[in-house]
């Protein structure tokens, strides 16, 4: 089996491989840009900024995503994996999307609308099939945030477009808040029980195993179902409601994950980590809708500390794993996590200190988050590209 063939085999592989790709690229413009005072995305149609926040949330994100859910749900179910083709095609569509929004100003809005709104509806149509072959309430809610995540995206191209006037910020925050309500679902299940069984191994008694009352689970995955539909609403109180509670929810279950435990072991202290981020950017938000604090900042602690260091660690996790490799985070991985917590420390700092660090913590952040995905790069391509190792035991 040729390298081309085996990196479409499976979705991990050319998903996760294409977002730490687009991620870098995508991230080193944007810094660049900001570096020469906005050059080099003067064709854009729309607002440099909401560029680089879409692309980070439907770019990289989606991509992040959809090789999670290629991956994921068939171990879920029990269906067959999607073949080849479907992944090959699903992946240019994809493509097809970052193509038609990149920086050159060649694509008119409503073409680059329509091609960028076809990959999520037949991501969620194979996901629907798969999962319909042994259907669960707590797997089939997952579909309902492929819809917000499609009318995020459909709500900022409508502005684009001229369509609408103002509802490209609406989408955007539906948009990050989608991934981030994903990882509150998600992250609030393998978060835990990943630690358990690492745990369990070691014959740690089942005393101080994590524990989340049951109150904590549901107060977190309904919050996490209706935050992108709250930021939609265009109600800023709603959506402060709503994510001070999720926050809260979300901190409070963390504290009985054992974290501590976690720090000799990378491959588990990055999701805590992320989670951690989560709850403090969740908090963040809801202040900033009564006055307190900066909003940016939030959106920052989220979109980089959060969904930035939650895909990566989910992402290299399910490699190894899906690879036939050891559990144990190889050494650029580790400093990939590393370098994206402390992205989001300075982006964080910098837009709620003086201005007087403002361009450097932000000049800083950017750096780290593309040392991040670069150092990603490094350690995943190889395993994505070459075949399972079959390791007794696996």
């Amino acid at each position: 089996m040729s390298a081309l063939y085996r990196v479409f085999s499976e979705g991990f592989r050319v998903f996760f491989v294409a977002a730490g790709v687009f991620g870098a690229g995508a991230g080193l413009l944007w810094t660049l840009s900001l570096a020469a005072g906005g050059a080099g995305l003067d064709a854009l149609e729309m607002a440099p900024s909401q560029w680089h926040a879409h692309e980070m949330i439907f770019g990289y994100g989606a991509a992040a995503i959809g090789g999670f859910f290629l991956t994921a749900v068939p171990n879920w179910t029990g269906a067959k994996g999607a073949r080849i083709g479907f992944i090959a095609g699903v992946f240019g569509l994809w493509l097809i999307g970052r193509i038609a929004l990149w920086p050159l100003g060649v694509v008119p809005p409503v073409t680059a609308m329509v091609a960028d709104l076809v990959f999520v509806p037949v991501l969620a149509w194979k996901i629907l099939s798969q999962l319909l072959k042994r259907p669960k309430p707590q797997n089939m809610i997952l579909l309902s945030m492929l819809v917000a995540l499609w009318v995020s995206n459909l709500l900022v191209h409508l502005e684009w477009t001229g369509l609408t006037d103002d509802t490209a910020r609406q989408g955007i925050n539906g948009g990050l808040l989608t991934l981030v309500g994903l990882i509150g679902v998600l992250g609030g299940r393998v978060t835990p029980a990943f630690t358990r069984n690492a745990m369990k191994r070691v014959e740690v008694p089942e005393a101080d195993w994590p524990k989340t009352p049951d109150i904590l689970n549901k107060a977190s995955i309904v919050t996490s179902l209706v935050l992108p539909w709250a930021a939609m609403s265009g109600s800023y109180v709603l959506l402060a409601c709503v994510a001070l509670v999720a926050g809260a929810a979300q901190l409070l279950r963390l504290s009985g994950w054992k974290s501590l435990w976690t720090t000799s072991q990378p491959i588990l202290w990055s999701l805590h980590i992320s989670m951690g981020f989560l709850a403090l950017g969740l908090i963040l938000w809801g202040l900033s809708g009564f006055g307190i604090g900066q909003e940016l900042a939030a959106i920052h602690v989220l979109g980089i500390g959060c969904v930035g260091g939650m895909t990566l660690a989910v992402m290299s996790r399910a490699a190894l794993g899906h690879t036939g490799r050891a559990l144990i985070a190889p050494k650029p991985v580790v400093w990939a996590y590393g370098a994206m917590a402390a992205a989001a420390l300075m982006r964080w700092v910098g837009q709620s200190a003086l201005i007087a660090v403002y361009d450097f913590t932000l000049m800083l952040a950017g750096g780290l988050w593309v040392a991040a995905m670069v150092l990603f790069l490094i350690a995943i391509f190889p395993m994505s590209v070459a075949p399972r190792v079959d390791r007794k035991g696996a």
